[in-house]
């Protein structure tokens, strides 16, 4: 079978590979389709934060059909999306033609879902769907404006959706406001902002702007909107596109009582997965999904990745790796 591969001594590339090369797993999927995320960008160019071993097909989604199964969770047929679960960084992932994973956190996916959307949402619109499942317990609409950073990306242009369509009033911080503010409009940004507004350091309580939000750039960026967060609102933090650090100190917390909500996709357990899914069939704009996403081949991923990385890939990219 077709995979890309990253090793230690090599550029990524698309190679042929047996079954053997993929290892060990209760439930063994044909793959239809995967996506191109931040992660994916990384683990290409062998960056050791991801790619945790080589050599690695890389690859935090995959969306096929159950070709055989030794567990009760699926049975051979079956059309299954898997999101993260150390696929793409500790074991092998979803750029090749087939995977050998565990069952434990496969789900179905929901009915009215095609394959080629289900790889759309993807691990960024699975991430901005477990950030509104949290954000929507302490902030509800009407309560104010909620900033998305990061928002010409995967989980800021499918958070937007979710977020417009559920009926709050969204602000858009990207770096590209001239190039992409009629997309991130389109998605149902109410605002849009250049991500200078954020990006610099500054007081860490400021005027109060924001009824809550949700980050993936983390650092300065987050660290602002966390100033600029009014009383009891919640920020979810997802990414760390501009860095890990976050250069803040504990009073937005203790002055008003601001709860900052880590979001985990990699490891959610199966039953979050499943609410999360069957929230993304109901709450998403699949049309709109359409309008946002690019799809290319398998021999186009490893060129991709760079673009990713440097922030220059908007909306979602999903992979058909039969071609």
């Amino acid at each position: 079978m077709r995979a890309v591969v990253v090793e230690s001594d090599r550029p990524a590339s698309v190679r042929e590979i047996e079954q053997e090369f993929l290892g060990t797993g209760d439930v063994v999927v044909d793959v239809a389709w995967s996506s191109l995320n931040y992660k994916d960008g990384m683990a290409l160019a062998g960056d050791p934060g991801v790619a945790r071993t080589l050599p690695l097909v890389p690859g935090i989604d995959l969306v096929g059909t159950v070709a055989t199964s030794a567990s009760p969770a699926v049975s051979p047929g079956d059309l299954v999306v898997l999101n993260g679960a150390g696929i793409g960084e500790s074991r092998h992932g979803g750029f090749a033609e087939r995977a050998v994973v565990d069952a434990g956190s496969l789900v179905l996916v929901p009915e009215g879902v095609s394959a080629r959307q289900a790889a759309a949402v993807g691990t960024a619109g699975f991430t901005a769907m477990l950030s509104v499942l949290r954000l929507e317990r302490d902030v509800r609409p009407g309560d104010g404006e909620v900033v998305v950073t990061g928002a010409a990306g995967g989980v800021g242009s499918v958070a937007i959706a979710l977020l417009s369509r559920l009926g709050y009033s969204v602000t858009a911080s990207s770096g590209r406001v001239d190039e992409l503010g009629g997309y991130l409009r389109g998605l149902g940004a109410t605002t849009v902002v250049d991500r200078s507004e954020l990006a610099e350091a500054g007081r860490p309580v400021q005027r109060a702007r924001w009824a809550g939000g949700i980050d993936s750039v983390g650092s300065t960026t987050l660290a602002s909107v966390l100033a600029q967060t009014r009383w009891g609102g919640t920020v979810t933090a997802c990414g760390l596109a501009q860095g890990a650090d976050l250069p803040t100190s504990v009073l937005p917390f203790i002055l008003r009582a601001v709860s900052l909500a880590g979001v985990n996709s990699v490891d959610a357990p199966v039953e979050l997965r499943r609410e999360a899914w069957a929230r993304l069939a109901t709450d998403l704009d699949l049309d709109l999904l359409d309008s946002m996403t690019t799809e290319v081949g398998l021999s186009e991923v490893v060129e991709l990745g760079p673009r990713i990385v440097a922030g220059s890939v908007r909306g979602r990219t999903v992979v058909d790796v039969r071609r």
